[in-house]
């Protein structure tokens, strides 16, 4: 293997010494395939030398001197400066060339740990997360929710708590998500709409009951918030909120930091509700024997951005039963009025 081509059969003249006790002999050097070949006068090889195995001795002097190897005794002068690039250059190509395990295992060290960063980056707070909503238990949810609860009331007012109200709320969450139906709860102000909390948990705005006047409208925001619920469980929203650290405290001690809850707490205020697939809402909408057009204008007052909850509302009003009696209806109504 001719390492340059353009340096093929370069010869020059320099000094070359068998020993450090020897005196130096003038030697024509020729650089051939990837060896220095060192020749006397009359051509008679001398020694030869692998490129790949020479080293300079003081580099970026003149002349320059180079010696066949670490414990190697000889040694050879150059003067010729075509002759020293040719060396260097012929040695770096030639390195190049050869196989270099311990390269190898450098970039396999580093494949490895960058392996490692980007689980613990991207696969590690996931995984953490979802093995700890699989095992946080009820108690600890109830716990959790109950304690967002009281921030939000904090924040944004204290819960209506008419027991007359409660109880006939609790009628309509019966008869709409059957023995299913979570702790509903009417808030004086905060939640824009409707929103739920770990614990199984539901909050609703106070004006979805006072500001209509039929409770199909307040019906269709508990089966859609019911949906969100369980599209997503809540305590993997508020640990994808809380992160690695606060998730892996949760996990350890089952408690979360003040700063946390308060913090997702406030949030929530302010959140947006997750859009749902329409066709999905007018499936649950059909179970349970609501109407979804008094929902469809209640999210949007014209109705343009609703409009197949509107035009596919499986519940024909002809056809639809009260979802409470006026007597209960009224006593909803005044839930935050007791």
């Amino acid at each position: 293997m001719t390492a340059l081509t353009k340096y093929e059969r370069l010869e020059a003249a320099g000094l070359w010494r068998a020993s450090p006790e020897a005196q130096r002999r003038d030697v024509i050097l020729s650089l051939g395939d990837a060896t220095l070949v060192i020749s006397d006068q009359h051509g008679t090889a001398l020694a030869h030398w692998s490129l790949p195995a020479v080293i300079r001795l003081n580099p970026a002097e003149r002349p320059a001197l180079f010696s066949p190897g670490e414990d190697a005794t000889e040694d050879l002068e150059i003067e010729d400066d075509t002759l020293i690039k040719a060396i260097e250059k012929v040695r770096t190509v030639v390195e190049r060339r050869r196989p270099h395990p311990g390269r190898l295992r450098h970039w396999v060290t580093a494949g490895i740990i960058g392996l490692l960063v980007a689980l613990c980056v991207f696969w590690l707070p996931n995984a953490l997360r979802d093995y700890t909503v699989s095992v946080v238990p009820d108690p600890t949810r109830d716990a959790i929710g109950q304690r967002i609860l009281n921030r939000i009331g904090r924040v944004a007012g204290q819960q209506c708590d008419g027991q007359i109200g409660q109880s006939a709320l609790d009628r309509l969450t019966a008869r709409v998500l059957d023995t299913a139906a979570p702790r509903v709860i009417v808030l004086s102000g905060g939640v824009q709409t409707a929103t739920h909390l770990p614990g199984h948990i539901t909050l609703l705005n106070r004006a979805l009951i006072e500001d209509y006047e039929e409770p199909d409208v307040v019906a269709g925001f508990l089966l859609a918030e019911d949906m969100r619920r369980q599209a997503t469980d809540p305590m993997n929203a508020l640990l994808e909120h809380a992160g690695l650290k606060a998730t892996a405290q949760l996990l350890t001690t089952g408690d979360l930091p003040d700063g946390v809850i308060d913090s997702y707490a406030e949030d929530l205020l302010i959140a947006a509700p997750a859009p749902l697939d329409h066709s999905a809402l007018l499936t649950r909408f059909e179970k349970a024997g609501v109407r979804s057009t008094p929902y469809a204008y209640a999210l949007d007052l014209t109705g343009e951005s609703t409009l197949d909850l509107i035009e596919a509302d499986p519940v024909a009003l002809a056809d639809a039963t009260p979802l409470l009696t006026d007597a209960n209806w009224v006593r909803l109504q005044g839930i935050c009025g007791e």
